[in-house]
């Protein structure tokens, strides 16, 4: 039983490859997705697994890694304090004819947000009608160009709604860390976020992913090996997803297991940066973290964001 919580943003700065296995198709090496509603996501197990990863080359505390996460080996010592949800898909970069691109999203990837962020989210739910479009903001700041929104090669008909302002405000404030580095992306999330149907949106998170070629070089010969070309899916840069990490009582049994207090200190010791003695400990806030593949081809960096305060 988890005793705290904490919703967590998560901001591709590069292409994101967490994969799914091979398939049959034309993409060899999809991207991981919801079985239900076909949006990509990142696994909780493959998100933990990336933190300790992160953890256990940022910190010198081995002892307190194994006791947050888990043993290295034998899992039947004692389960980890601390989990990590998927991280679903709140936003998806789309590219248009105005801005170079726009934040989309739909009412359900906005329904489960609101219901994972719970009185943080004051904001309600709009409905979208197919062919429609409505946006956070209209005039020259806007990608909406005389009531008309082109995505790729798809023309919508569009219309300023205060609800979507609120939740783009919203977004602004609480999905993307604070630093002038990331003014601009805070203030396009606030002209720029469009609210697709459920359909629509559907189709562009199926088919604006980035898909790479690769080949595999003979190391005999230096040339492209027969047969090894493969093409491998990733999410694009600017995808915005949220999670929730979850905490509880450490469940080792050792003598001194009361050291790490609890599940809220768990959850600050592994998100917020350390305090006093353990100053040099970083948490995850607002840190760039590497997960899925590729990491030696630049793949895979998210920034962690934290939002409100535990629960």
């Amino acid at each position: 039983m988890f005793q705290a919580k904490q919703l967590v943003f998560y901001t591709c700065v590069s292409p994101v490859h967490m994969g799914a296995g091979q398939a049959v198709g034309a993409i060899d090496n999809p991207i991981q997705r919801e079985v239900h509603t076909g949006h990509p996501l990142i696994a909780g197990s493959g998100l933990k697994g990336a933190v300790r990863h992160h953890f256990a080359r940022t910190w010198a505390d081995k002892d307190l890694i194994k006791r947050i996460f888990g043993p290295d080996r034998d899992a039947s010592e004692h389960a980890g304090a601390i989990a990590f949800t998927d991280a679903a898909l709140v936003a998806f970069p789309v590219r248009s004819l105005r801005n170079t691109f726009v934040y989309a999203t739909c009412p359900t990837a906005l329904a489960r947000l609101k219901r994972l962020a719970g009185d943080q989210a004051a904001w309600s739910v709009p409905q979208v009608g197919v062919g429609s479009v409505k946006s956070a903001s209209s005039g020259p700041v806007s990608a909406v160009v005389n009531d008309r929104l082109i995505l790729e090669a798809f023309d919508f008909a569009a219309t300023e709604d205060p609800a979507v302002k609120a939740i783009a405000t919203w977004l602004a404030t609480h999905a993307l860390p604070p630093g002038d580095e990331h003014t601009f992306f805070r203030d396009k999330l606030k002209a720029d976020l469009m609210v697709l149907s459920d359909t629509e949106f559907d189709h562009f998170v199926h088919h604006a992913t980035v898909v790479e070629a690769h080949v595999r070089i003979d190391d005999d010969t230096g040339t492209a090996a027969k047969g090894a070309l493969f093409y491998t899916e990733n999410l694009p840069p600017e995808s915005l997803l949220a999670g929730l990490v979850l905490a509880s009582v450490e469940r080792t049994k050792a003598k001194d297991a009361n050291d790490l207090k609890d599940a809220r200190w768990i959850l600050d010791t592994v998100l917020q940066d350390g305090t006093g003695e353990d100053q040099a400990r970083h948490g995850l806030a607002d840190r760039l973290l590497q997960v899925g593949g590729d990491a030696t081809t630049g793949r895979g960096l998210i920034v962690v964001h934290i939002t409100g305060k535990v629960a």
